[in-house]
C-alpha cells in the first residue's frame, strides 16, 4: 500500500483510499434535518483513564451536532468541571447537576445553562460533585438517579452526552445506567489500552444488572498522531481488538484543544476550517449513519 501525506491515509492496491484504521474512507453525508425534536437518545463518554480527551470529544461532539440542527444536552458529570470551563460557564455559586441528584424533585430546566453555541446547553458541574457518591450510598436505587434527572428533559432533546469523570465509580455507573449506548474515547498509546478491558467488563455488569438495552456505540480513537510508529501501531492493535465497533473517525493531536478550551468555546468555533473541526464534523455525521444518533 502506498502512503498518503504524514500517513492519514492509504490507498490499497485497487486504489481504493484507506482512512487510519485501515478501512474504506467514507466521506459520511451530510444529516438531513429533523422534523421535530426529542426524545433524546443518551450517550455516556466514558474512559476510567484520564487525559484520554472524554472532555474535549463531549464539548466539540456536541457542537457538531448541533451545527447539523440537532439539539444537545451537554452533562458535566465529572467534579473537575472541565466540559462547563470548556464551554465558558461560570459554575461558582449556582445550581448544578449535584443539586439535581440530591433532590430529584427538583426541575432540571432551572439548572441547564445555555451556551454559546445555539442548539446546545449544558448541565454544569464543579466540585461539589466530588461529595455525591457519599451522599448517595444509602440511597435507594442509587444507581438509576441520573436517569431519574435525566428523563425528565430527554423530550426537549435530540441527544445528551454525558461527560463521565476518570473512574469506575458510582457516578460513571449511574451515567452507564441512564445511557442508551457509550462512546469510548481511546488514546493512541500503549497504556491506554490496558484498561478498557475492565471497562468493558463493567458496561457487561451494568448491562446484565441495571440498564439490558445499553449498547456500544463505538471506540474513537484520539490523539492519534500519524507521524510516529506507535500511534500507528496501537490504531493497528485497536482495530484488531475491537473490529467495527471502532469509529472509522480518528481524531488527531493538536495543540488547537487546549487553544479552543482557554477560549471557552468548542474547536468548530475557535477555528472552523481546522482539520480538527472538521473530523468532530466528520465524527457527528458518522454517528448519524450508523444511527447513534438521530
Amino acid at each position: 500500500m502506498a502512503g498518503s501525506k504524514r500517513g492519514a491515509t492509504k490507498t490499497s492496491d485497487d486504489g481504493t483510499v484507506l482512512g487510519p484504521t485501515g478501512r474504506p474512507y467514507h466521506g459520511f453525508p451530510t444529516p438531513p434535518p429533523l422534523d421535530g425534536h426529542g426524545p433524546a437518545r443518551i450517550i455516556s463518554l466514558c474512559n476510567q483513564k484520564g487525559g484520554v480527551g472524554k472532555t474535549t470529544t463531549t464539548i466539540n461532539l456536541a457542537a457538531a451536532l448541533a451545527v447539523y440542527g440537532r439539539k444537545v444536552l451537554a452533562v458535566d458529570f465529572d467534579p473537575q468541571g472541565a466540559l462547563s470551563a470548556g464551554l465558558g460557564i461560570q459554575t461558582h455559586d449556582v445550581p448544578t447537576i449535584y443539586d439535581l441528584l440530591l433532590d430529584t424533585k427538583r426541575d432540571p430546566k432551572e439548572v441547564i445553562v445555555s451556551t454559546s453555541v445555539e442548539g446546545l446547553d449544558i448541565l454544569p458541574a464543579n466540585i461539589d460533585l466530588s461529595a455525591a457518591e457519599v451522599h448517595l450510598v444509602n440511597e435507594v436505587a442509587r444507581e438509576t438517579i441520573l436517569a431519574r434527572v435525566l428523563r425528565k428533559v430527554a423530550p426537549d432533546y435530540d441527544v445528551i452526552l454525558i461527560d463521565c469523570q476518570p473512574s469506575l465509580g458510582l457516578l460513571t455507573v449511574n451515567a452507564l445506567t441512564a445511557s442508551h449506548g457509550v462512546v469510548i474515547p481511546l488514546e493512541c498509546e500503549f497504556f491506554a489500552l490496558r484498561g478498557v478491558a475492565l471497562l468493558i467488563e463493567t458496561i457487561d455488569k451494568v448491562r446484565d444488572r441495571l440498564n439490558p438495552t445499553i449498547e456500544l456505540d463505538g471506540v474513537l480513537a484520539t490523539m492519534y498522531d500519524p507521524r510516529t510508529l506507535h500511534s500507528r501501531e496501537v490504531l493497528e492493535r485497536v482495530v484488531e481488538a475491537f473490529g467495527d465497533d471502532v469509529l472509522e473517525t480518528v481524531i488527531g493531536r493538536t495543540v488547537k484543544f487546549p487553544d479552543a478550551s482557554v477560549s471557552g468555546m468548542p474547536i468548530t468555533e475557535f477555528a472552523p476550517e481546522h482539520a480538527a473541526a472538521q473530523a468532530y464534523l466528520r465524527l457527528a455525521r458518522e454517528l448519524v449513519a450508523r444511527g447513534a444518533v438521530a
